[in-house]
């Protein structure tokens, strides 16, 4: 044992990457449906390895905090900014007094139970499952005009709550949104949501859900016969049908053209036909006699994912900008913020969406150019715009003002947090810079935001067992308070302000919120559908800056 200490404390790096494997393997783990999760799991293997007293270099925490957090504000930037006006004012609200009542709480346990201000910042952080307050956190305590002795047994006081109360803010908040959540708003969830899928837009208005070309593409070949077909137009007949079947193609006197909305089709002609498989099956025998044509129908099928950042689609139903762009192509999915959203008709689309469309390559193309760019596979980041981001995020975050001998200002953390925010929103308007593909942004996100947490669990390891056994039951109990009151108040205080709100929409509100993923999951789960991810994604984005800027606001608070 003593030879594996002196090799771990003399090389660190061998033991954050083994707590980094260790973690995800037991956050992994699933016990019926109960998983750990990968940050618990590398926190506390971090602290089963920092027994060994191994040192850790500041600066390594520093500089993975710093890419976690930017990626962070990088990624929900369009939602929160989408959040201060409009629609998503009510969401934003609900983010707000699930955030100030969180905070709240843990400023009113902490004072009760008489917490330093170390294990209240721990305490709100694992409650409500926001790792970044450990950063944050951190961040203001290096600021305290104390000994090095004493910040440094604040900063393990974080780590120390965090990890005690993180299980109950994961597992117990999925319980009580998914199962008592409905109660308290007495509906059926799965009922609720059924029927926003059969027919309710986002307010509550009856629309038509049939998507225009919507799921995969059929394409067949077919001989004209007579009219209605013959002796009309591509653009008539695609519009005697809602534009749900296109003509790609046509075979005329031995030639192919290419189909465009003023081409006349004559009797005889072959025309490829492409559309969804419940449009396009019931019309077979209405067009004429099916042939076997390869060369007609040889042109290319393109897949792409297209974010919005057309300022004409910004707010525009699904619907809509399907029937005004999407001629020749079909949406399979609608993600924001990285999470799927349901495919309602009435579905409101805005900047930093991502459409995936299916269909022939020059319709692809086409609609990608109306309504934003194609985010083709790609793993290029723009380093310049990225390294930029950061540094003027902590350059924000210097500044400090001095209230009761504690210096309070955003931090870097806050800084860079806010300067992501900026930056990623800069990029949904302005995409011609700032590339940060998706593969990218998930290795900055996931091993940032991992590598901070071994590095802090490796750091407090050796105080946590004194820790745990000194505050253990109390704050565990402590940890369900924190964890569960602010989402009782907020499902109460949503019900009431906003009456027209959907209970689904409401509760992923507050998931969102809480920045609980596993939350979200759990509502879906129990709905049976991806309805409450409507309401996901604005509180998710507000609740990450708020509670990462509660973190060094709570360490000024307690005395």
């Amino acid at each position: 044992m003593t030879v594996i200490a002196e090799l771990l404390q003399g090389h660190p790096e061998i033991a954050l990457f083994a707590a980094l494997s260790l973690g995800f393997f037991l956050g992994k783990r699933k016990v019926g449906s109960f998983s750990l999760g990968t940050s618990a799991g590398v926190l506390l293997a971090g602290v089963l390895i920092g027994q060994l007293r191994i040192p850790i270099p500041a600066l390594l925490k520093a500089v993975s905090f710093a890419l976690f957090i930017f990626v962070v504000g990088y990624r929900v930037g369009p939602q929160f900014f989408r959040g201060l006006r409009g629609e998503g004012l009510r969401l934003a609200a609900l983010a707000l007094i699930l955030d100030v009542t969180g905070l709240l709480t843990a400023y009113a346990a902490a004072v009760l139970l008489g917490y330093d201000k170390g294990t209240a910042a721990g305490l709100l952080g694992g409650s409500l499952t926001q790792s970044a307050i450990l950063g944050s956190a951190g961040d203001a305590i290096a600021r305290l005009d104390r000994g090095p002795e004493v910040k440094r047994l604040l900063s393990d006081n974080v780590s120390v709550a965090y990890a005690v109360t993180y299980l109950f803010g994961t597992a117990g908040v999925a319980w009580f949104l998914s199962r008592v959540g409905p109660r308290l708003l007495g509906v059926d969830l799965a009922a609720a949501c059924a029927a926003l899928g059969r027919g309710s837009g986002e307010d509550g208005e009856a629309v038509p859900c049939e998507i225009p070309a919507r799921g995969p593409f059929l394409i067949r070949a077919f001989r004209v016969q007579g009219p209605p077909w013959a002796m009309a137009t591509v653009g008539e007949v695609e519009a005697a049908h809602s534009g749900r079947v296109l003509i790609e193609r046509i075979r005329h006197r031995g030639g192919l053209l290419e189909a465009h909305p003023d081409t006349l089709i004559h009797p005889g002609d072959t025309l490829a036909v492409a559309g969804n498989h419940d449009e396009l099956f019931p019309l077979l025998k209405a067009i004429g006699e099916e042939v076997d044509d390869p060369e007609l129908l040889a042109f290319p099928l393109e897949t792409v994912h297209v974010v919005v950042t057309s300022k004409a689609a910004d707010g525009r139903t699904l619907e809509e900008l399907l029937r005004a762009r999407g001629r020749g192509v079909s949406t399979t999915r609608l993600t924001r913020g990285g999470r799927e959203m349901p495919l309602i008709a009435g579905r409101h689309v805005h900047r930093g969406d991502t459409l995936h469309l299916v269909g022939p390559k020059r319709h692809v193309e086409r609609a990608a150019l109306a309504l934003g760019y194609a985010d083709r596979p790609a793993a290029d980041v723009d380093t310049v715009y990225v390294a930029m981001g950061i540094a003027l995020g902590a350059l924000i975050g210097v500044p400090a003002l001095s209230l009761g001998g504690v210096s309070v200002g955003l931090g870097a953390a806050g800084g860079i947090l806010l300067a992501g925010l900026a930056f990623g929103w800069l990029r949904s308007r302005h995409p011609s810079f700032g590339r940060f593909a998706v593969p990218a942004m998930w290795v900055f996100e996931v091993l940032g935001l991992h590598l901070f947490l071994a590095a802090v669990g490796i750091s407090s390891g050796p105080a946590f067992v004194s820790g745990l056994a000194e505050r253990g039951a109390g704050l565990l109990l402590a940890g369900v308070a924190v964890a569960l009151v602010p989402h009782a108040v907020t499902l109460l205080a949503g019900q009431r302000l906003f009456p027209s709100l959907h209970p689904g929409v409401l509760l992923g509100a507050c998931a969102g919120a809480g920045v609980s993923s596993a939350a979200l999951e759990a509502l879906e789960e129990a709905a049976g559908s991806k309805v409450p991810a409507l309401g996901y994604n604005v509180p998710y984005a507000v609740g990450n800056t708020l509670l990462t800027l509660a973190g060094p606001l709570l360490v000024a608070l307690i005395q």
